[in-house]
């Protein structure tokens, strides 16, 4: 045997025990840190954990809140709809019950339109065209229900009573009490006037028509219709005119208008108080290159019997 392993039995140094404390020792305090990382960690997720379970409470008793208000808001909502589906259902009542209450007015206004056109044109005369004191240049046809503007003058007598220069007509019948009426063709044309004119009106010179100067009057210029009255009234009509009625009732002072065709109210003069005897007036109005040469036609009422 060996000096140095006889010296190692018998009493020599050996280290292995302190190294072992040592690896002990690096061990304990590895385990010491990792103790103490995982404690700090544990604490940081207790907060963390904590601060969830806070969160979640206030967000439940949020939830819880909002869930309320949400079935405060929808019971609101029913009864609201309940009220305005009840407030239909009235509304649906109501509109059947205006509707019906219309129809019953629409059809009692139009009787009663039918029964005011039947009793004014029961008032219907016979009229024709006084060839006396129309202008030189108006040609009228044999019947005098007819008027149009010739082109050039004829010759017939001058005489007091005869429009000049102004192209006018009245009607041979006058008429100073009681109700009358009659319709005139105004188809065709682009120009025209029409209504009543009193006995001592200007026949020479320049012509105004208004009630003032005793015309009561309506005419067409333009497309345009108008009541010559004090001051002019425009007047609104859904259709072309293609007869006119004119109306009167002396006693009453009233001179009214009518789309004779369908039974439309075109104005009225009213009020009036007449003096003297009223002549049919008729102006067919100047040719315009032709686009207005059409004539002026008094034209047969159709009487209905009124019931």
């Amino acid at each position: 045997m060996k000096h140095s392993e006889i010296q190692d039995r018998s009493g020599g140094h050996n280290h292995r025990p302190y190294k072992l404390a040592v690896v002990f020792l690096g061990l304990m305090c590895h385990l010491q840190f990792r103790y103490n990382n995982l404690t700090e960690e544990k604490d940081q997720l207790e907060i963390h954990i904590n601060n969830l379970i806070r969160e979640n409470a206030q967000l439940q008793a949020r939830n819880t809140a909002l869930s309320k208000d949400l079935e405060t808001n929808i019971s609101a909502m029913a009864g609201e709809r309940d009220e305005l589906q009840s407030d239909l259902s009235n509304l649906e009542l109501l509109y059947f019950f205006l509707a019906g209450e219309r129809d019953e007015l629409q059809l009692n206004l139009s009787n009663l339109e039918s029964h005011d056109m039947k009793r004014i044109k029961s008032h219907a005369v016979d009229v024709t065209l006084d060839p006396d004191i129309a202008h030189a240049s108006l040609i009228l046809s044999a019947d005098g229900k007819q008027v149009r503007l010739g082109d050039t003058k004829q010759n017939v007598p001058d005489n007091p009573k005869r429009f000049s220069p102004v192209v006018n007509v009245l009607g041979k019948q006058g008429f100073s009490t009681g109700k009358f009426y009659y319709e005139v063709q105004v188809k065709g044309k682009t120009a025209w006037d029409l209504g009543v004119a009193r006995e001592s009106i200007t026949r020479k010179g320049k012509i105004t028509l208004s009630p003032g100067n005793g015309y009561w009057t309506i005419w067409l210029r333009n497309g345009t219709y108008v009541a010559l009255a004090s001051p002019s009234v425009p007047l609104s009509l859904k259709d072309k005119l293609q007869r006119v009625g004119v109306f009167v009732d002396y006693e009453a002072g009233l001179v009214s208008f009518y789309d004779a065709d369908c039974w439309y109210h075109l104005y009225s003069f009213t009020n009036v108080k007449f003096i003297q005897k009223l002549y049919p007036f008729f102006c067919p109005g100047l040719n315009d290159g032709g686009k207005n040469s059409a004539a002026l036609i008094i034209s047969s009422v159709h009487i209905c019997p009124i019931k």
